[in-house]
């Protein structure tokens, strides 16, 4: 310990530029020190101080007097510099004693500052750090677009606003807010429709309410893929209007007879169940009291125009009683003793269902049980269906089987539309795109070329019963026809929200392994059917897939929207848990490969498929559990996609994104036909290269 006389009070003093005057005759002065440096330590305070010792032997006194050295001393010319932890007695006797303070590191007081300073930053970078997932740009019909996506990590704070600023070549800059979005409760990002810029943006950054900063990003190209040039008298433009069931059946046959030596026509192995219903009828008057009568037969089967009556039998003392003669169920209701009608609708309907299980079923109206059963009738029986051209009859869902060698042998590609009903577009684009490759392979070598090494499936209608339902009597109709409904569901009023959502239906990710996407209840536009492969229709993708293992690539053409995507496709609930994700390598492949795609539908007419609208199906459109794809990757190992045709269109009147719908007026789905037709020979072309590669 250095005992040396100190002031009471505090200290103040002031860095010398050198210890002591030089002696005569000495060695040159040392490099002058850095300027004078007042430093004050109140009574009791300590500091860390970096000190100019004279020598090595003021050092080795300070280290022996049990200073607390801070570091490791470092010698300079004429000097030794020491960093030592003292307060203001050893702070005076070591100046005292010839070490001259140079560098006030830290005071003692700076401690509490420095750690709420830090705590501080801590929690500013925890709360909203924010980052790009993605920052793209495009240009169509002339006008150029922005779309990005942020994430912050302030993710419990759903009042977080995030602004996104952008800047031009030109030095042009404008800012837009992001919203918010959220999946199953989980946060996800904010993002923007795609923005309308005046040119190119060469930065983008993001700020936050809470004051967070993202880094400034340089936003990519989309899709930066374009496809090789159609050759001269290049061959497309094959659909003209809208296609039924019955429609593309011809069409199928035409092909088959026009291209023997590429084409063959596969019969799936399930047909479905036809164009067809029960027949019913209220029986009594669905405002005051009513049954509901149904065949137990299909409508088509002889039942329709069957009627139904209840008599008073007027007499007392009558029971319940019932006779079918020539087409007529006629139902005397049950007396009193004073010849008052007793029955009641559950009496009715029950006694019905039991007397002719064979032919009649019948349940109480809802609303009406319990209540007394009018006379009523005679009603006749019908299943309610508009389409009286259409056949009835189960229907033989078909697929094209097109390429030069069919054995096998080659890769191939599976492309299928129409699983949901309403999605008019959808088959013109496979069909079309069927045409292209059949219409082309005598004139144009690079088609002659995919044709001779792919092998190419394509299922123009997987749900024509759902079809003929659409064109004939309710044109959002998404599902199938199978009425699985029990009890009041079978009501006609619900006779547009019966059948079986086709592309729920699947065995992979379902609504039965407890995945979010699919319904139990059978009302729902998301029914997924009585099990996993319930239906006549998700069968026979499956089948088709399985009875031909040289498909390793699909595409599953819906509408509408413009998205593109693969799996997973589904997730659970709790955590939001999705299907195994592809690997690295598989989701680059995804991705490069939906760059070729996009850059070829855009090609068309400039129509881009949005960024954000391009990637795994639980995560840029929703939860969709039991979806083919899922399928036919994880249980068959095929590369599985999924087109939203008829994308946005840029309203530059109303500077605004206008959908199309699943039926826009024709002139758009020719389009929609033409632009993704193309994206699917792109596909046929990623095919190829695979097969190239793997000889």
């Amino acid at each position: 310990m250095i005992r040396l006389r100190w002031p009471a009070a505090a200290v103040v003093l002031t860095v010398a530029t050198a210890l002591v005057p030089p002696a005569a005759n000495a060695a040159p002065a040392p490099p002058p020190a850095p300027a004078a440096e007042t430093v004050q330590l109140a009574m009791g305070e300590h500091a860390l101080v970096r000190f100019r010792l004279p020598d090595e032997a003021a050092l080795q006194r300070l280290v022996a007097s049990g200073a607390d050295l801070a570091a490791r001393p470092r010698t300079v010319p004429g000097a030794v510099l020491a960093d030592v932890v003292v307060d203001d007695r050893q702070f005076a006797a070591l100046t005292t004693a010839g070490a001259v303070p140079v560098q006030l590191i830290q005071r003692q007081s700076d401690a509490a500052r420095l750690l709420a300073r830090s705590r501080g930053a801590a929690e500013a970078q925890a709360a909203d750090t924010l980052q790009f997932l993605q920052a793209y740009w495009w240009t169509t019909n002339g006008r150029t677009f922005l779309q990005t996506q942020v994430a912050t990590t302030a993710t419990d704070d759903p009042d977080v606003e995030i602004t996104v600023t952008w800047r031009t070549a030109d030095g042009t800059t404008g800012s837009y807010p992001l919203v918010r979005f959220e999946d199953s409760g989980e946060y996800q990002y904010h993002y923007a429709l795609p923005q309308p810029l005046p040119a190119r943006p060469v930065q983008v950054s993001a700020t936050s309410s809470l004051g967070g900063q993202s880094r400034v990003v340089t936003p990519a190209p989309w899709p930066n893929a374009t496809p090789p040039a159609q050759p001269g008298g290049y061959q497309k433009d094959f659909v003209d209007a809208y296609l039924t069931p019955a429609d593309i059946s011809a069409r199928i046959r035409r092909l088959a007879r026009q291209y023997p030596a590429l084409v063959d026509v596969i019969n799936l192995p399930d047909r479905t169940q036809g164009y067809r219903r029960t027949a019913s009828a209220y029986l009594g008057d669905p405002a005051a009291a009513a049954v509901v009568v149904e065949s137990v037969r299909f409508g088509d089967q002889g039942m329709n125009g069957v009627q139904v009556r209840t008599v008073d039998p007027g007499a007392p003392d009558r029971p319940l009683a019932a006779t079918y003669r020539n087409r007529v169920l006629t139902v005397r209701l049950a007396t009193d003793s004073g010849g008052k009608v007793i029955s009641t609708t559950d009496d009715v309907a029950a006694f019905i269902s039991a007397r002719y299980p064979q032919r009649f079923r019948a349940f109480v109206e809802e609303g009406s049980a319990g209540l007394p059963m009018p006379v009523a009738g005679p009603v006749r029986l019908d299943d309610g269906l508009e389409g009286t051209e259409v056949s009835k009859r189960p229907w033989t869902v078909q697929a094209l089987r097109i390429g030069k060698v069919r054995d096998g042998s080659k890769i191939g590609v599976l492309a299928y539309s129409q699983e949901h009903a309403r999605e008019w577009a959808t088959p013109l684009v496979t069909l079309e795109f069927a045409e292209r490759l059949l219409a082309n392979y005598a004139t144009d070598p690079a088609t002659r070329a995919l044709v001779d090494s792919v092998d190419v499936f394509v299922i123009p209608t997987v749900n024509p019963d759902g079809a003929n339902y659409s064109f004939n009597d309710f044109n959002f109709q998404r599902k199938n026809l199978v009425n699985h409904c029990t009890g009041t569901a079978r009501d006609p009023r619900y006779r547009d929200s019966w059948g079986v959502d086709v592309n729920r239906n699947y065995a992979v990710g379902s609504y039965f392994d407890g995945y979010v996407g699919g319904s139990p209840n059978c009302l729902s536009g998301t029914y997924a059917g009585t099990g996993e492969l319930s239906e006549a229709e998700s069968r026979n993708v499956v089948a088709l897939a399985r009875s031909h293992p040289n498909i390793k690539f699909a595409m599953n053409v819906h509408s509408y929207g413009g998205y593109f995507m693969w799996p997973p496709g589904a997730y659970k609930a709790d955590g939001r848990v999705t299907l195994p994700r592809p690997s690295i390598d598989e989701s680059k492949f995804f991705l490069d490969s939906a760059r070729r795609i996009v850059g070829a539908i855009s090609a068309e007419r400039g129509t881009v498929t949005w960024p954000a609208y391009t990637g795994p199906v639980a995560d840029v459109l929703y939860s969709a559990a039991g979806n083919s794809a899922d399928q036919l990757y994880y249980d068959l190992g095929i590369d599985a996609w999924d087109f939203e045709v008829g994308n946005d269109r840029w309203n530059e009147a109303t500077q605004e994104w206008e959908g199309v719908g699943f039926q826009p007026p024709f002139d758009e789905a020719h389009a929609e036909a033409q632009e993704y037709a193309g994206g699917l020979v792109e596909l046929v072309r990623v095919a190829s290269e695979q097969e190239g590669r793997q000889r």
